[in-house]
């Protein structure tokens, strides 16, 4: 099933607003985890019209809905939403600068298999964060 209609069943029973598909078109163009903040900061270079509170609203109601992934970054203490695209994402973080380096293969598979094998868990999904210095950040830290 495609990611398009993966989101239109699970908001059946919903409003279908121009913010919602707007938000959830916004979460497509980005690569890693999104802040609020940079959600709001691409409507304003999109030029179209939004406040952070109708932000906040739709990306709680879209995660409950399980269209949108939630995640707390330890270092920074904020939120980040991406799409559910029903495929597992791994990311290294800078502890420094805190970019977001998307990590293109998974590590955990095996994991997974064993996991499921050993002890009858179905797995739904999984997060993998590895934290670190960037390159760039790891030249400027004191040795």
């Amino acid at each position: 099933m495609n990611t398009d209609k993966l989101y239109k069943n699970a908001l059946k029973g919903c409003r279908n607003t121009k913010h919602r598909q707007e938000i959830i078109e916004t979460l497509k163009l980005f690569e890693v985890p999104a802040t609020a903040e940079d959600i709001y900061a691409m409507f304003k270079y999109l030029k179209s019209s939004i406040s952070m509170s109708t932000i906040y609203r739709n990306l709680e109601m879209l995660t409950d809905k399980g269209i949108v992934i939630k995640t707390i970054m330890m270092d920074d203490n904020k939120a980040r939403y991406e799409l559910n695209r029903e495929v597992d994402k791994h990311y290294i973080i800078c502890v420094k600068c805190n970019k977001i380096f998307p990590i293109d293969h998974c590590p955990i598979d095996k994991i997974d298999k064993n996991l499921l094998n050993s002890t009858g868990f179905e797995i739904t999904g999984h997060k993998f964060e590895i934290y670190g210095y960037c390159p760039d950040c790891k030249k400027q830290k004191p040795e």
